[in-house]
């Protein structure tokens, strides 16, 4: 269903005749150079300009837009200039040539509804004294090598719990809900590493609290609101989108402040000091907050956990589960990554962290699944701070940039069948995601790279190899693989609309 109803339309109509003035004295006040080498783009209606053409799925609609304007395409969405992004060398001019000039972020309405734009490590400016104290705590703390092997036993256990609860289920060849519980067992990861505490369970059979929170706070993000194309508007909150995400981030804030709150009494009441093994992100946390010279507030904290969960959680359980639906709808490439696993761990054996270098083809099978299905299809948007070209074309300041790394990955001039899934494409190719690579950038690029890429790149592969190595896979009865459903739901992050049901079977015991 679009996201602009008849009702919205009639208010829209209403509320905005005002806004004709602002467009029409806009345009006549570019230089004739400008509107010459302005990004092409679709023809814009009065006043809404091509809000029209976002659609339910804007990474589609976009997408299908680019093959007709070209690669760096203008859109005019009410009073917003954006300008779209969709292929390799432009995605390289945004997010590398002129990095600096685009790290800013354009701001949504309902990002401004609990300032999270002004206190969030995702969306203050880089060139803030801010920005690089959360971008430096986050890497001492938690994305260090060091960091990342130390949690590396947590991690196992974690997976195992998965495993675990599968195995009860596998006994009476129940369908498990793959993105529920790739959710709970990557809560449970961030939750340990930050709190030392699980805050998923598996047993419950309704959807966890806390991952409604979280996915409500990222539809409401991504979303699209009439308040962001009309500014003027901000009050009405037609689509919901402000009071939603206001009231997911409180109930989540009220978590952490809980956790919070429970520790600093608790190390208070301590006769010695915490063993350093001991010691989480929390315990961190409390020493910057409370040395003589505070480096950190309380709502600092609050804001970065949010960031951390957020990010931790919903987009690695999403991958999980594409990876898990594009193996079962392709049986052969199933069947050659797990012989892979096999091969290489033996058919006894329990699934090592360690063990995911010597697995290239798994490592393809989830660069593939990056590729097709980028968690955060446009990245998080930019903002231009000055006026910049980009492949030749005039970008006005204060332009929203979206890149669109959904389009870029099924780019037909650098992909070979570029909407099918064959993971044999990245087989001795050095290509990954790392942000060099400008054909294949899920997590980002530049200054504005995603911080938790190397704890992404450790949860993801960990979870789908050991799934794929403690059981055999098939559907439900009556969905074949030809038949599986692929839609998607639009939000800050893509998500399968009908969750991915899978039947987990013991492994037979091969002669």
């Amino acid at each position: 269903m679009d996201f602009i109803s008849g009702q919205s339309i009639f208010l829209l109509f209403c509320f905005i005749l005002s806004c004709f003035l602002f467009f029409t004295t806009a345009r006549s006040r570019r230089s004739p150079s400008q509107v010459s080498m302005s990004p092409p783009g679709p023809p814009r209606l009065p006043i809404i300009g091509n809000i029209h053409l976002v659609g339910k799925n804007p990474h589609h609609s976009f997408t299908k837009l680019s093959k007709t304007y070209g690669p760096v395409m203008s859109l005019k969405l009410g009073c917003l200039n954006s300008v779209v992004i969709a292929s390799r060398d432009a995605a390289r001019e945004v997010l590398r040539t002129h990095d600096l000039i685009l790290s800013g972020r354009y701001i949504n309405e309902a990002i401004r509804s609990n300032n999270h734009h002004e206190l969030s490590v995702g969306w203050v400016h880089p060139s803030s004294p801010r920005f690089r104290m959360l971008r430096r705590l986050l890497v001492t703390h938690l994305f260090s090598p060091q960091r990342i092997e130390a949690t590396k036993a947590l991690r196992m256990k974690k997976v195992q719990e998965l495993i675990n609860f599968m195995s009860e289920s596998s006994e009476r060849e129940e369908p498990i809900d793959i993105c529920r519980a790739s959710f709970i067992t990557s809560l449970n990861i961030i939750s340990n590493i930050l709190f030392s505490v699980n805050l998923g369970s598996y047993d419950s059979k309704d959807p966890s609290a806390f991952q409604e929170m979280v996915t409500g706070y990222m539809e409401s993000n991504g979303n699209p609101d009439l308040a962001n194309f009309f500014p003027f508007m901000r009050f009405l909150d037609l689509q919901g989108n402000s009071k939603k995400m206001k009231g997911n981030s409180e109930s989540l804030f009220k978590v952490f402040r809980g956790f919070y709150d429970a520790r600093v009494v608790e190390n208070s009441s301590r006769t010695k000091e915490k063993d350093v093994s001991s010691r989480d992100f929390l315990d961190a946390l409390i020493d910057l907050k409370q040395g003589d010279e505070p480096e950190i507030n309380i709502d600092e904290i609050e804001h970065l956990l949010l960031d951390l969960f957020v990010a931790g959680t919903d987009t690695n359980s999403s991958t999980v589960e594409w990876a898990m639906a594009e193996l079962l709808r392709n049986p052969k490439t199933m069947t050659k990554v797990q012989d892979e696993i096999n091969q290489v761990i033996g058919q006894n054996s329990g699934f090592q962290e360690s063990d995911i270098s010597y697995l290239p083809y798994l490592q393809a099978v989830i660069k593939e699944t990056f590729r097709l299905h980028p968690a955060a299809p446009f990245l998080l948007p930019r903002k231009a701070e000055i006026d910049v070209e980009i492949l030749g074309f005039h970008v006005l300041k204060d332009s929203q940039v979206l890149v669109n790394v959904w389009a870029i990955g099924r780019d037909p001039n650098l992909w070979e069948n570029p909407t099918q899934f064959e993971p044999e494409r990245f087989l001795g190719k050095e290509i990954d995601v790392k942000g060099t690579d400008y054909m294949l950038t899920p997590f980002g690029a530049g200054r504005r790279i995603c911080p938790g890429l190397p704890l992404a790149l450790k949860i993801v592969p960990l979870m789908l190899a050991s799934l794929l190595c403690a059981f055999e896979w098939k559907l439900p009865n009556g969905v074949s693989s030809a038949d599986l459903d692929m839609e998607e739901t639009f939000g800050l992050t893509v998500h399968k609309t009908n969750p991915l049901l899978a039947v987990p079977l013991k492994k037979r015991a091969k002669n």
